[in-house]
């Protein structure tokens, strides 16, 4: 069982929430990390989110999101590093454990030429985030998404990438609903050591309502989560594990509900 100590609630999982209603959430459960995305952050504002987290004795464990980097011109490739710089702003003021960077995609863009927009968009914002102190979280994604979310698919691939900088400035970010289907997950989890920066579950639902929205409640699914749990914590990783969900029945349900749930299947099932 992990220790309850280390849940944290992402704020995707009640999507209605703001931040104000999310950071509360957590004081009332007992969820001691909360993990927050920029549109939220945008609503509420930055200062005011960073002292709501402050105020309330939260921990970060993560801001979603960066990346997004190929593009098909190099105009829009800029604007897209702009963008980025901002995020890693963002994770500062707020002291988050790391950036996720979704990668990105664009059907215009070419898969190879893609991958190599994905690394040069890292090498273009890795010094900036060296010198904030905010850690990029690579995200490998579900080929699923490798059309139009994400051209890095593979925790080999989001690896081999992070490994071009200090441990400190890039690592990898594991989520059971992208990595649960490779035949060697367990060898690639023992690879990361080291460089995991985070751990996000849910569950894969059979049947998958949706291409996007296809997580469910961990312990709904078909995700042997627990044991991935282990091998990550066997490989080094003892931070924060987001419970992150993106599913509209989920969030159609009074929040309050959910993290309940979330909280007692984590005890459980985690």
């Amino acid at each position: 069982m992990a220790d309850q100590k280390r849940i944290s609630l992402n704020q995707i999982t009640t999507e209605r929430w703001t931040v104000e209603q999310t950071v509360a959430a957590c004081v009332r459960y007992g969820i001691p990390s909360v993990a927050l995305w920029r549109h939220r952050l945008a609503e509420t504002g930055l200062e005011k989110a960073a002292r709501l987290v402050q105020d309330a004795g939260l921990h970060v464990s993560s801001v979603c999101r960066g990346g997004m980097f190929p593009a098909p011109t190099i105009t829009e490739w800029r604007k897209r590093i702009q963008d980025n710089l901002r995020a890693i702003e963002e994770a500062a003021e707020l002291k988050a454990d790391c950036l996720v960077l979704v990668t990105g995609a664009d059907p215009r863009v070419k898969l190879a030429d893609a991958r190599e927009m994905v690394k040069d968009g890292i090498a273009a914002i890795a010094s900036y985030a060296e010198k904030l102190g905010v850690c990029l979280g690579v995200e490998p994604l579900h080929p699923m998404f490798a059309g139009d979310r994400s051209v890095v698919n593979t925790i080999d691939q989001a690896l081999d990438i992070a490994e071009l900088y200090p441990a400190s400035v890039a690592g990898v970010v594991l989520d059971v609903i992208h990595i649960w289907w490779d035949p060697r997950v367990f060898a690639l989890i023992q690879r990361c050591a080291g460089r995991i920066v985070g751990f996000h579950v849910s569950d894969w639902l059979v049947p998958t309502p949706d291409i996007l929205k296809c997580r469910g409640m961990i312990g709904d699914g078909v995700i042997d989560i627990r044991s991935l749990r282990l091998a990550v914590d066997a490989a080094g990783y003892n931070g924060p594990i987001e419970v992150e969900i993106l599913n509209q029945k989920i969030w159609d349900t009074p929040g309050d509900e959910v993290v309940r749930t979330m909280r007692d299947r984590f005890e459980k099932l985690v």
